[in-house]
């Protein structure tokens, strides 16, 4: 064991810090847009969602660094911080996840000759590093869950233009409905730690309106985000029967985290599901046709 900031370090283990249901925010956002994507642009969507994946790590490693310096999250056990028994390595471990998830989705916007689209991408990007950055990071202001929107939003509203569809309805929808379900997800992980961000200084949702309210709030956005998605998928002209089994699992999902404390892993869990049923049923429509 160590100590750091005045912390007691223990080892922590990669596999439990890397938790790999929690990049399923930024895949999700990937799938939907396949489900309008045409073959040719399938696979640069793709590699872009792997360039999203890649930033969102690297954001997830930052944001322990942050926390564990301005002393949050440090009874937090799956820390990247203690996987590095340190913040200097965990900080390195950030810095080289941004960057390979940058210079990927730049070489994507490349070779799709869609350099425009970082005119869209570039100030996310900037977000995201901003979200953990400096004395005061936006994640401890009261912009926080603001940012965490724009940059899911965003996230699908870029992946939607490099299939070569114009930003409409259907793209609001979808935009929409991932900034509702990020900050859905957020808001979900904030009330047991009520305590020790209060104690940090950081202003989360959770903090500045108590558990139960941020538990209402979660459940609305969660709801909101599955209905912008069935609005996305009807305007944007997919497989009717993909749509059709979205709803349906759609309904039971919103049922399912409705009925319980909603918590990161039931949201994503239950998103999830709706989203890869109607893939699935997308998928079996196209092979019987």
């Amino acid at each position: 064991m160590s100590d750091v900031n005045g912390a007691v370090m223990a080892p922590g283990r990669w596999r439990v810090a890397l938790n790999p249901a929690i990049y399923l925010i930024s895949l999700l956002p990937g799938l939907v847009v396949l489900m309008h994507a045409d073959a040719r642009s399938m696979g640069w969507v793709l590699a872009a969602t792997v360039a999203v994946i890649f930033l969102q790590h690297a954001i997830n490693v930052l944001n322990d660094v942050a926390d564990w310096k301005l002393g949050a999250d440090v009874e937090k056990w799956d820390s990247w911080v203690r996987v590095h028994d340190g913040t200097r390595f965990a900080l390195w471990h950030g810095g080289l996840s941004f960057l390979a998830g940058s210079l990927l989705g730049l070489m994507v916007l490349l070779a799709t000759h869609k350099l425009w689209i970082l005119g869209a991408a570039a100030p996310l990007v900037i977000l995201g590093y901003l979200y953990n950055a400096g004395p005061r990071p936006l994640s401890y202001t009261q912009l926080g869950e603001w940012a965490t929107g724009l940059c899911y939003g965003g996230v699908f509203a870029c992946l939607w233009l490099l299939t070569g569809k114009p930003f409409d309805a259907a793209a609001f929808a979808g935009a929409l409905a991932f900034a509702s379900f990020a900050v859905a997800l957020l808001l979900s992980h904030q009330p047991p730690q009520i305590a020790t961000d209060r104690a940090a200084g950081k202003h989360s949702f959770a903090v500045r309106y108590g558990a139960e309210r941020t538990i209402q709030v979660s459940r609305g956005l969660f709801l909101l985000a599955l209905v912008s998605l069935a609005v996305n998928l009807w305007l944007g002209g997919a497989n009717a029967l993909g749509t059709l089994v979205f709803v349906s699992a759609a309904v039971a999902a919103a049922r399912n985290v409705w009925s319980g404390t909603p918590n990161p892993r039931s949201i994503l869990l239950q998103g999830a599901m709706a989203i890869s049923a109607g893939m699935a049923a997308l998928i079996l429509a196209a092979m019987i046709g």
